[in-house]
């Protein structure tokens, strides 16, 4: 490990590069934790450059010649005309540092030194596969130490020997500022807690519905959390009462405001590990009553959701919505959810189609959950599912043209 100033460090940069004698690919931090000193070097120091990110924010660096590669597209890249996505499950994507998406250069945001070690704080996810991938073919790994990133436990702490330079620049972390969940919202988020027994293992992302679901989850007692993301909604219920004392909360990132970032911070009750483990469909399903909520963008007739594309463009991608919908389903007492409008505000149309016309993102879940009711989906018949969804689920003034599309696919 060695400490060099920003100026320093684009030079070392503009040598490995020119030694390499390709264009490069460098791997960063996302999901707000984007060590933003780190990257305006590699802008300063590479004509040319593939940057890999998850869940990418704003403000990233957008010429011809840098490439945006990512398997989940975030507000970052998500209009990017040099947008390089590569479908793959979120568990899967570490296989790709070793494959088909080698890494040169890796950019990490970690907190300072405690116990000897740094640690990659919120965002650890597919971080170490991408360290362990870089050094075994002689990359460069960077970490900026940022007194900002809090210091968590898990599979995160970085040796320093593993890091061949460090800079150090304090940069607050993103903090999102979601809306007030609305009606329709609220009433989702009663129904999905209404489904959530004591003791019950969730996995919560961040949103209106989640958000929602907090003041039903609230009054629960014994859950645990198992989750690839989660934000302050877990410290909502931790203050509640509403979480099991003697369990861990584990997850792959967290994103969400100050308080939580300093309720993290060496917080031994919390594991924030690799995506290989949190993501595992057996690992999932290994955890009781595993409540898997997710959301997207249509549900079909078949019961098949997109979550990914808007007229044929990449919105998100696959991320772990398939992992955990898996893995509950294989849970004993578990659950996967699909949460979601009966309609879409700004597009004016039901969320409830005949068909998708993108591609598929999952499928089989355990029931659909509008603010129109609840759809039971797994175990039931085709033709019993298609009925669910357009008599519980579907906005009433889209209810007959359904009825004649379900006849149309022989599911009425």
């Amino acid at each position: 490990m060695q400490a060099l100033s920003e100026e320093r460090l684009r030079a070392v940069i503009r040598g490995s590069s020119a030694e390499a004698g390709a264009v490069p690919r460098v791997v960063v931090s996302g999901n707000g934790a984007t060590p933003r000193c780190l990257l305006q070097a590699v802008e300063a120091s590479l004509p040319a450059y593939r940057l890999f990110m998850l869940n990418a924010h704003q403000g990233l660096p957008d010429r011809p010649d840098v490439v945006h590669e990512t398997c989940f597209v975030g507000p970052g890249m998500r209009r990017s005309p040099t947008l390089s996505y590569v479908p793959a499950r979120l568990s899967l994507v570490p296989r790709l540092f070793t494959t088909t998406l080698a890494p040169d250069i890796v950019c990490l945001n970690v907190a300072p030194l405690f116990d000897g070690a740094f640690s990659m704080g919120t965002e650890v996810n597919i971080l170490p596969a991408a360290v362990e991938a870089c050094r075994a073919r002689g990359g460069m790994v960077i970490a900026q130490v940022n007194a900002r990133m809090p210091w968590t436990y898990g599979d995160g702490q970085l040796d320093p020997d593993l890091a061949d330079f460090v800079v150090e620049a304090d940069e607050p972390l993103d903090e999102p500022h979601p809306a007030e969940p609305d009606e329709a919202s609220k009433q989702i988020g009663d129904l999905v807690a209404a489904r959530v027994p004591d003791g019950a293992t969730l996995q919560l992302g961040i949103g209106m519905v989640p958000d929602a679901a907090l003041s039903g989850l609230a009054r629960r007692r014994g859950l645990t959390v198992w989750s690839e993301l989660f934000s302050d909604g877990v410290l909502t219920l931790d203050e509640a009462g509403a979480l099991d004392p003697g369990a861990t909360v584990t997850g792959s990132f967290v994103l969400g405001s100050q308080r939580l970032y300093s309720w993290l911070d060496r917080n031994p009750r919390v594991q924030v590990l690799r995506t290989e483990a949190v993501n595992s469909p057996a690992r999932i399903s290994a955890h009781h009553a595993m409540t898997s909520i997710n959301t997207a963008l249509q549900v079909d007739l078949f019961g098949q959701a997109n979550a990914s594309r808007i007229n044929a463009r990449i919105h998100s991608g696959f991320g772990g919505q398939t992992d955990f919908i898996v893995g509950a389903l294989h849970s004993a007492g578990g659950q996967a959810l699909m949460a979601l409008r009966s309609w879409h505000p700004k597009a004016d149309t039901s969320s409830i189609v005949a068909m998708v016309d993108e591609p598929v993102t999952s499928f089989q879940h355990t029931a659909v959950v509008t603010e129109q009711g609840v759809a039971e989906m797994f175990g039931s018949d085709e033709r019993a599912q298609a009925a669910n969804l357009i008599e519980r689920a579907a906005h009433p003034r889209i209810r007959d043209e359904l009825w004649e599309e379900a006849a149309a696919l022989g599911l009425a």
